[in-house]
């Protein structure tokens, strides 16, 4: 057997210990919400539901979350539930439909865990063969990369990760036609699941232009492999994964708009690939390269003119009270000093050691994962979310800086590996810097297992809660919520905030218009919101409770009942 066989099987081997030895640590830690199904977010548990509406008989192409608002077109797709479904259908004869549930949303995400750490020590290798095995290990401690891997993360946010990282993998590669259709159906599968890693991809196929344009040796058969593949894979997500909402006037995920963007750019290597095949100018490739690209920008804000903001449709209501703080979307201006460092810290030193490396051994393969760590940067800068990419796209660099200290001393290494420990950047800036104490979650908390238990043992009906609540109601009981925390929902969203923070003498009429049977109440509620003096928030935090309403868990007073 070869050297390079070996080293993937033990690379492999590697990466599934430390994904399940981590991964089984973590679910020990958690499991008591874990066999529950109390999973980590609110988008955890939504994807929980959507699969389980899928599974139930909901059509295929059928997104619509129909107990929320007036019905809702998730921007989401089928591809996400995919893994989970096939874990739950499977192990459902043996185990019986909740065991079956618990294992898929404890293993998907170890799955995918597994198969990033593999890939980050396949990245690494191409940098510096021996540093493979250490950058796995400094990817698995990579936070925050590691919050969307751990048990019951079956959001889509550690599988787009992995699509990326394996497009990053066949960009590095060799120039040839298939590395490029590897990265261009990786960069169409991921917009088929989501847009937010196309600003990665984006570098990538900038990668591989400029490539071309200097003239490197097959770097026409990459583009060209670019543009089919990522052209082949869009055909085959719209043929197989267009939803009824594939129309929906947005570019907030798999829509119309999107797909018909990411095909203009596609088309721009495949013209390149011709119009350039007998020019030997590095001038006059990029001059082509350059024109191209500016001109296919410009047939989509005229064909897609939603791509240019994605949340566009968002109210400024809505965005000042609910969007702005959620908290992977908060930029790096309005998070707290604590979080913004447990971000962007190894992050940065990922930055940096990438910075020393191009320096040190300058090439193409280390300047594209600098580029790659500077996007996440950015974007993480203005949505923290960009930084579990940024995290773990540093391990191949702090890798190699580590083996670099380890030559030179204890001195040296200890230091290194502190600075490429992510999971020490939050503890650092909690230990050095305590962020303000927060209550801890009790039963008095809207979304508290007692409180979801207390709706769920009610006759179903139309309920008026707080945005966070609905995806654990929607999951765990059998009533519709008019408000969740999805910015496609906006009217039930504006109507939620006006019934409560609004004047209350309206409150009634928002409640008939949505026939609203049940009203969820906590005093925690809407913390940093100044509701209007005589708004319903106000009456009922005051406990002055308006005839029409009826208290159904007294003393709680968190559920009330619309009297006729």
């Amino acid at each position: 057997m070869d050297r390079e066989r070996l080293d993937l099987i033990s690379d492999l081997a590697i990466a599934v210990l430390l994904a399940f030895v981590l991964g089984l640590a973590w679910s020990i830690g958690d499991w008591s919400s874990l066999s529950a199904l109390r999973l980590p977010d609110t988008d955890d548990v939504m994807r929980l539901q959507q699969v389980r509406d899928w599974l139930g008989g909901q059509s295929w192409s059928d997104l619509t979350q129909y107990r929320l608002g007036a019905g809702v077109p998730m921007h989401w797709s089928r591809v996400a539930d995919l893994g989970p479904a096939l874990l739950i259908t499977t192990a459902a004869p043996l185990l019986g439909t909740h065991r079956a549930e618990v294992l898929a949303v404890t293993l998907w995400p170890i799955l995918l865990f597994a198969g990033a750490l593999l890939l980050v020590g396949r990245i690494t290798r191409h940098l510096d063969p021996d540093a493979g095995r250490t950058a796995m290990v400094i990817a698995a401690i990579a936070y925050p990369a590691t919050t969307i891997f751990v048990p019951g993360r079956i959001d889509h946010h550690g599988l787009q990760l992995v699509l990326l990282l394996g497009a990053t993998l066949a960009a590095i590669g060799k120039p040839t036609f298939r590395n490029g259709a590897i990265t261009g159906a990786l960069a169409a599968t991921s917009l088929v699941i989501g847009m937010e890693t196309m600003p990665f991809f984006a570098v990538l196929g900038a990668a591989a232009l400029l490539a071309w344009a200097r003239a490197e040796s097959k770097g026409e058969a990459r583009i060209l492999g670019l543009g089919v593949g990522t052209l082949t894979g869009l055909g085959i997500g719209i043929a197989g994964f267009a939803s009824r909402q594939w129309r929906y006037p947005a570019c907030d995920g798999f829509t119309q708009q999107a797909a018909t963007g990411l095909a203009i750019m596609a088309i721009v290597p495949l013209a390149i690939a011709v119009l350039g095949r007998h020019i030997i100018s590095v001038r006059v490739r990029l001059a082509i390269a350059a024109t191209l690209f500016l001109g296919a920008l410009g047939v989509i804000r005229l064909q897609s003119p939603a791509c240019g903001s994605p949340y566009g449709q968002v109210p400024i209501l809505l965005r000042r009270l609910w969007l702005d703080h959620v908290g992977e979307a908060q930029s790096i201006v309005t998070a707290s000093f604590g979080v913004a460092f447990g971000y962007f810290g190894v992050m940065l030193a990922g930055v940096a050691a990438s910075a020393w490396l191009v320096r040190r051994r300058p090439g193409r393969n280390a300047v594209l994962l600098l580029a790659l760590q500077c996007t996440a940067v950015a974007i993480a800068a203005v949505q923290l979310r960009g930084a579990y990419t940024g995290a773990m796209l540093g391990a191949p660099a702090l890798a190699i800086m580590i083996g670099a200290a380890r030559r030179r001393g204890v001195l040296t290494l200890v230091p290194a590996w502190i600075l490429s420990t992510g999971m020490l950047y939050p503890i650092a800036a909690e230990v050095f810097l305590p962020s303000p104490r927060k209550p801890s979650p009790s039963a008095s908390t809207c979304t508290s297992p007692p409180a979801i238990a207390a709706l769920d043992h009610l006759s179903p009906g139309m309920v008026m809660a707080p945005i966070d609540v609905a995806p654990w109601g929607i999951a765990a009981t059998p009533h519709a919520f008019v408000a969740g925390p999805y910015h496609r929902n906006t009217a039930g969203n504006v109507a939620m905030y006006r019934f409560f923070i609004g004047r209350s003498s309206q409150a009634r009429a928002i409640a008939d218009q949505w026939k609203v049977r049940y009203v969820v109440y906590c005093d925690s509620d809407f913390d940093g919101i100044q509701p209007a003096p005589d708004s319903m928030a106000k009456e009922l935090a005051s406990r002055r409770i308006p005839a029409w309403l009826k208290p159904l868990d007294s003393p709680g007073n968190r559920i009330f009942e619309v009297v006729p």
